[in-house]
Order: structure tokens, then C-alpha cells, then sequence
């Protein structure tokens, strides 16, 4: 009995504090914190039991690779909800029968993927200062920033969460990119695999974060009249965000492209 009565008090205090709408952003953000940790623990234990080339790394080689194991699951997980959320829900539907504006619309899903997101950008940028310049130069603060404060203020504005979902689509390309650094460290650099996967990226990258940020801007476009009425904080960062963020993906889809051409060489 005294069992049960301890559950029950659980049980209520998660659904009445933690996941209640006015905590739920808080305790997202540090859920996101939390499990960065913990997938960073696992991928370490995984590693050092089934990968025989991982002890032999050095060990900030092993600190990186325990880091792109965080950035791969994170990726994972907010891809399916950014997909979920512009694709197939109805909270930003224009056919949604509802007298909100979309740039103003929410849910306790919406805002706990965006939650999680933020937790994983706070993660990454400590583990990046910490280890400068070894696990990212200045580019990458820049984008982790950038991106960092355009999903927080979504996440506590509850302005523009559709935007912020189409742009963190881009986060498919992760795995792919975190795939192709494994691949290298284990000297595979010349297998098939290593050629496959970077043909996925080229059209990953294509995909998610050339084409898709052009439909977001023509989005943007014929819904311009309800972007007006966002908080002027908010309206920069649908414009400025993307922008920037797509200045960056042009450029590194540049090196994409040279990259494969170098590797298509290789195997003729």
C-alpha cells in the first residue's frame, strides 16, 4: 500500500508539475540535458564492449565519437517530429478550422520536441567550449547559436513553431555526416559503404536543407500576412535564421560536392 501511495504521488506530480503546460518547456529542456548524458554514457559502454578499433582511439578521438552518438540520436529524434509536425499533423494546417493565427499555434508535443532540441543545442555548445577547437571551430558556435536561440524563443514565444520545425527537418543530414566521420576513423574510407554514404548525404543535404528552406521561404511568402503580427524579435529570426543558416549550407554543400567528385574519381 505504502508502494502504491508512493507511485501514486509520482504519477501526479509528473502530470500535474513537470508535464503541466506552464513547467512542461522547463522540464524539456533539461529532459533534452539529461539524456544527452545518457546517450553519451551508452555510446561510451557500447563502444568499449562491441567496437574493437574504439579503445584504441586517443581520447579525445573517443570523447568525439561518444559526442557524434549524442548528435545522432538527437538528430533522429527531432527529425521524426519535424517530419511528424510539417507533414502530417493538423496544428498548422490552413484547413484547420481554428480562429489562431498558425505562427501562433502549439501543443504539449510541439513544445516538448522543441524542448529536448534546445536541452541537446545547451549540451553540445558546453561539450564544444570545453574542447575547443576540437570538437568544432567558430562556425560551428556560430550555427549551434544561431539555431540555439531561434528554437529556444520558439519554444518560450510560442511564436513560428511550424518555421522552426521546417528548418530543424535539416537535422536528417546528421547521421549521414556523423556515419561518414565513423567510417573514416575505421579506415573504411575506401569501401563501398563509405562511396554510398556519400551519395546519401549529397541527396540528403539537396533535400533537406537546399530545396526544403526554398519552399519554407515561399511559405513564409504567402503567409507573410500572419508573419507581420509576431513580436519583432520573433519576425527577424524567420527571416535572419534561415538565411544565414542557408548562406552556411551552401557553402558546406559546396565541399559536399567536391568531396564526392574526389571520391567517384577514386573508384573509376
Amino acid at each position: 500500500m505504502e508502494i502504491k501511495s508512493y507511485q501514486t504521488q509520482a504519477e501526479e506530480f509528473v502530470e500535474h508539475y513537470l508535464l503541466a503546460d506552464p513547467f512542461l518547456p522547463y522540464t524539456s529542456v533539461l529532459a533534452g540535458t539529461f539524456l544527452c548524458k545518457l546517450v553519451y554514457d551508452l555510446t561510451e559502454l557500447f563502444s568499449s564492449i562491441h567496437i574493437k578499433s574504439y579503445s584504441a582511439l586517443t581520447k579525445i578521438k573517443r570523447i568525439e565519437w561518444n559526442n557524434r552518438g549524442i548528435s545522432t540520436v538527437h538528430a533522429i529524434f527531432i527529425s521524426f517530429m519535424a517530419l511528424y509536425f510539417v507533414f502530417f499533423s493538423d496544428l498548422f494546417s490552413d484547413q484547420r478550422s481554428l480562429q489562431d493565427l498558425m505562427v501562433f499555434r502549439t501543443s504539449p508535443l510541439s513544445n516538448f520536441g522543441l524542448g529536448v532540441s534546445v536541452g541537446y543545442f545547451l549540451a553540445d555548445l558546453g561539450m564544444i567550449f570545453w574542447l575547443y577547437p576540437s570538437l568544432g571551430g567558430s562556425e560551428y558556435i556560430f550555427h549551434h547559436c544561431l539555431s540555439g536561440t531561434a528554437v529556444a524563443y520558439s519554444l518560450f514565444s510560442g511564436e513560428a513553431q511550424l518555421y522552426t520545425y521546417m528548418v530543424l527537418i535539416s537535422e536528417v543530414t546528421t547521421p549521414e555526416i556523423n556515419l561518414r566521420w565513423y567510417l573514416d576513423i575505421a579506415g573504411l574510407k575506401r569501401s563501398k559503404a563509405y562511396l554510398i554514404n556519400g551519395i546519401a548525404i549529397f541527396f540528403a543535404w539537396l533535400t533537406a536543407r537546399i530545396l526544403l528552406f526554398i519552399y519554407m521561404f515561399y511559405h513564409v511568402y504567402i503567409h507573410y500576412d500572419q508573419v507581420v503580427q509576431m513580436h519583432t524579435f520573433g519576425y527577424l529570426l524567420v527571416f535572419v535564421v534561415p538565411i544565414a543558416l542557408s548562406v552556411m549550407n551552401l557553402m558546406w554543400f559546396g565541399k559536399i560536392v567536391k568531396g564526392l567528385k574526389k571520391t567517384l574519381e577514386k573508384t573509376q
